[in-house]
């Protein structure tokens, strides 16, 4: 039985404000073409399909497209919702679309849905399980004591009949202890969302989204195979890819990756407005992909984003590295904000910046334009 495992596809989400529906739509239909290569009976999709749970009317159209070609291939497709997604509003009509190859599990409602696939070496359980926190999880099971989302995720499968005799496998959308992290995921503080992985110890393969890493965690059959594209910078330096997955009999599966090569790459340069304007430095670089540039010089450049989206029209985020960004990184350091007042963090940057302190007609008009933003998001 040979799987192609997806996950965190994120349609619809926007990176620095730059809308990656075109990027999307272009890596879907390399995934399609990996699906015309590797010919996979089943194509597992690990959660966060979408980027917000109200999706957005491009990021319905690109799922809906994709969904459809996958259908047309005669591809079993078995999809859960992650933290991102509303499960209610994706799963909407899957009764329906179930009789075309498309398997969407709802939320959690006390049981993990199950779907039996076939091969040659018998049958596989596919056990499909959205994303959970522990309050979704207690009352199912007012009897036990939940705690953690480990004793969550525990509770969940034990209460499961899986068969250790079968080849087993589950889609879920955890964070799995071990497992390191992107930017641009959610986190919770202190690592309280941990799942441990022993709770997946009887299944021959865990296809797990959340993470946009590609990483095994403790075993190799536990896996993240990571986001399609880089939804940030933090990821500048990741190789994309799809995971295959084949279970010959039990016990024996094996994995490997496909690259995915996007329509733009994100990269990072630094170094002085001059050199980085210089023909002879960009002639060479694919100026069509998403930059963040670090400057260097010690004086702002005037309107340097745009004069840089000149040269680099995908500049996405510009910074500068220079005494004055290492003071304010070196006071952030050294000063607990939590025990400021907006305005006395403001006065306090100023004079280590300035060496002199507001004047009172610039605190007065700071203080007025801190109101201001704190009363539109109050």
């Amino acid at each position: 039985m040979k799987f192609l495992h997806l996950s965190d596809l994120h349609l619809g989400k926007a990176v620095h404000e730059f809308s990656m529906i075109e990027d999307q739509e272009y890596i879907l239909k390399k995934i399609i073409g990996i699906v015309d290569e590797e010919q996979p009976q089943c194509v597992l999709i690990a959660g966060d399909v979408f980027d917000r749970t109200i999706a957005s009317t491009e990021a319905l159209h690109l799922l809906d497209d994709f969904l459809v070609a996958l259908a047309k291939r005669n591809v079993q497709v078995f999809l859960i919702s992650g933290n991102h997604d509303s499960a209610e509003r994706l799963s909407f009509g899957a009764r329906l679309i179930a009789e075309s190859g498309i398997h969407i599990a709802r939320g959690y409602d006390g049981e993990i849905a199950k779907h039996t696939v076939s091969d040659e070496y018998g049958e596989v359980d596919i056990y499909l399980l959205p994303f959970l926190k522990p309050a979704y999880v207690r009352r199912f099971f007012p009897d036990e004591e939940i705690d953690s989302w480990t004793d969550a995720l525990d509770a969940v499968i034990k209460a499961t009949p899986v068969d250790p005799d079968r080849r087993n496998v589950i889609v879920a959308h955890q964070f799995v202890t071990g497992a390191f992290r992107c930017d641009s995921e959610e986190i919770n503080i202190g690592g309280a969302d941990n799942v441990d992985a022993r709770v997946f110890d009887t299944f021959d393969y865990v296809a797990l989204g959340h993470l946009h890493g590609a990483q095994s965690v403790g075993h190799e059959t536990v896996s993240y195979c990571g986001t399609p594209l880089k939804y940030s910078f933090s990821e500048v330096t990741q190789t994309k890819s799809v995971s295959v997955v084949e279970l010959a009999e039990k016990g024996n599966v094996t994995i490997r990756t496909v690259p995915l090569v996007p329509l733009r790459d994100m990269r990072e340069i630094k170094g002085k407005y001059l050199e980085l304007t210089a023909k002879d430095f960009y002639k060479e670089l694919n100026l069509n992909d998403y930059y963040r540039i670090t400057l260097t010089d010690e004086e702002d450049q005037p309107d340097a984003l745009g004069k840089l989206r000149i040269i680099y029209p995908n500049l996405m985020r510009l910074d500068y590295d220079n005494k004055r960004t290492r003071k304010q990184a070196d006071f952030s350091d050294r000063v607990d904000v939590t025990e400021f007042t907006p305005l006395e963090l403001f006065e306090l940057l100023f004079k280590e910046q300035n060496g002199r302190e507001l004047s009172d007609t610039q605190r007065e008009h700071l203080n007025e334009v801190i109101e201001e933003v704190l009363e539109e998001v109050r």
